[in-house]
């Protein structure tokens, strides 16, 4: 195959951080290509320089041999390259085909918008690619699956014959990723050539034909995935050794610590998102729940931290009734929550690192006196968190926004775990994190459990939830239909639980 892009020597710098040292790379026509790293390794910068988001500082791109000129994402598009970034770049008032024509509008006689022939576009392309998506949805209905595979579609609308894919996978389950790589394998197979940008060993080995390994804005390795041991990958990713699987004594509970009983939410349709759930957790046990998103998991816990109010049951943490409390007043009986989606509820983009770093603190004497806040105690308090957690950040002062969605996910959760904690929620807590990372995150809730806090994980990763969990429930159409110690189950059981299909049934 021969090569469609090579990127030469690109550097690119910022105040403090050499993001790209020298970099080279290159893609082959019909290829999916795998760029692999930690958080804050380079990768988003360097498609983004691909993409004209960012002018590198040294360095040459050439497409099909040719030296390419990209000063602007419009320059990118017209040379067939296309970007699904990390977090969509959507319209959700507006409808699919309303999306895919913005800023490539066609217009009819009279000048009106020619709808029907963008629409007809849209389902040729739908068609081709096994995308099944209805040009008339409002985007605002659509699942996060369906949304990405928008994105991917208004690339191709744009005639992209490169598609680089952001982190693709970050907010998947894993059948929508299962069918996200089902749908790109069909692109390379009709010649279009496709980077990911990911941090998921599995992913990599799955489905990419090649890949590329950064570090520390450097490329560090290039090889085909049937090369390399997942170890090896790892290791390459971080500069150092690092343990694949969470070490975990058995469990030793103690009193229960949370007790809810018949929680029932109803959303703004009055219908059940949560239905009648009940459970209970111990000082030293982590409950794992499963199940494929969109199952009540979200609502449950937003419940649980205040953020909505429940229609029916009881919520009670460590003796005291928390049902309808606020948030302010749950955080104050030492519930901690990494939240299932940080941009809404977990920091605030143009606040500092340090800022976001006692969101849930601020009102603590230690920061705070009277009607100012004690910066030099807020800068101790960040320097110490930033450094413990390896938040990649220029600087305390650098707005949160600013920084990988990785590096991100790691700010909220140094925070939630930087206080005395009785019971942790922890919804997908290593989402967008690199091996390292979610290695190192999983080390924290284990010492928690250890010492004696009670544990609520939710994730869609069955890895996570049997890596971590003591006891593992299932949550399917707001409810929970199954539970069972950990060491009695296995993965295709709670598959099939998640599924909702009994054993029986099986």
């Amino acid at each position: 195959m021969t090569n469609v892009l090579e990127m030469t020597g690109i550097t690119k710098r910022f105040p403090g951080v050499v993001a790209n040292d020298r970099v080279d790379f290159c893609l082959k026509k019909g290829e999916i290509h795998a760029l692999l790293g930690e958080n804050g390794a380079g990768k988003s910068t360097l498609m983004n320089v691909l993409y004209g988001l960012y002018q590198p500082d040294a360095g040459e791109i050439r497409l099909r041999g040719e030296l390419a000129k990209i000063l602007e994402p419009a320059d990118a598009i017209g040379l067939g390259i296309g970007m699904v970034h990390q977090h969509f770049m959507l319209v959700p008032v507006m409808t699919v085909v309303e999306n895919m024509i913005i800023g490539q509008e066609t217009v009819k006689w009279g000048g009106f918008l020619d709808l029907a022939a963008a629409t007809e576009k849209i389902r040729a392309l739908s068609a081709q690619y096994g995308l099944d998506i209805d040009p008339s949805a409002r985007v605002e209905d659509l699942t996060v699956g369906i949304r990405q595979r928008v994105e991917i579609l208004k690339a191709l609308y744009r005639n992209a014959e490169i598609l680089i894919l952001d982190e693709p996978t970050a907010v998947l389950t894993p059948d929508e990723t299962d069918s996200l790589f089902n749908t790109l394998s069909a692109m390379a197979r009709l010649g279009k050539s496709i980077i990911f940008i990911t941090h998921k060993l599995k992913e990599v080995r799955r489905f990419a034909h090649r890949i590329t390994v950064m570090r520390g804005g450097e490329k560090v390795l290039e090889a085909d995935p049937g090369d390399l041991s997942d170890k090896h990958l790892a290791e390459k990713m971080v500069g150092r050794d690092v343990s694949l699987v969470a070490e975990k004594q058995p469990a030793s509970p103690g009193e229960t610590v949370v007790e809810v009983r018949g929680l029932t939410c109803r959303d703004a349709r009055d219908l059940a998102v949560v239905d009648d759930v009940s459970f209970e957790i111990r000082a030293g046990e982590i409950l794992g729940l499963a199940g494929v998103q969109g199952n009540g998991q979200g609502e449950l816990t937003q419940c649980l931290t205040g953020l909505t109010r429940s229609n029916r049951g009881t919520v009670r943490v460590d003796g005291r009734d928390l049902t309808h409390a606020p948030p302010g007043e749950v955080i104050k009986a030492g519930v901690s929550h990494i939240p299932e989606d940080r941009q809404t509820h977990g920091m605030v983009d143009l606040f500092s690192v340090a800022d976001n770093l006692v969101l849930n603190a601020y009102r603590k004497k230690e920061f705070s006196g009277h009607l100012f806040i004690r910066h030099k105690a807020v800068r101790r308090h960040a320097m110490k968190i930033v450094k413990a957690f390896d938040i990649k950040t220029p600087d305390i002062y650098r707005a949160a926004g600013t920084l990988s969605g990785g590096n991100q996910q790691k700010m909220v959760v140094a925070r939630e775990f930087a206080r005395k904690v009785k019971f942790l929620i922890a919804a997908h807590p290593t989402r967008g994190l690199d091996v390292g990372s979610a290695a190192f995150i999983h080390e924290k809730i284990i010492r928690l459990r250890n010492r004696g806090c009670a544990v609520l994980l939710v994730s869609a990763e069955l890895d996570e939830i049997f890596a971590l969990s003591d006891r593992i429930s299932v949550m399917y159409k707001g409810k929970i239909i199954n539970s069972a110690p950990a060491e009695q189950v296995d993965l295709n059981t709670v598959g099939m639980w998640i599924a909702g299909i009994s054993e029986d049934a099986a």
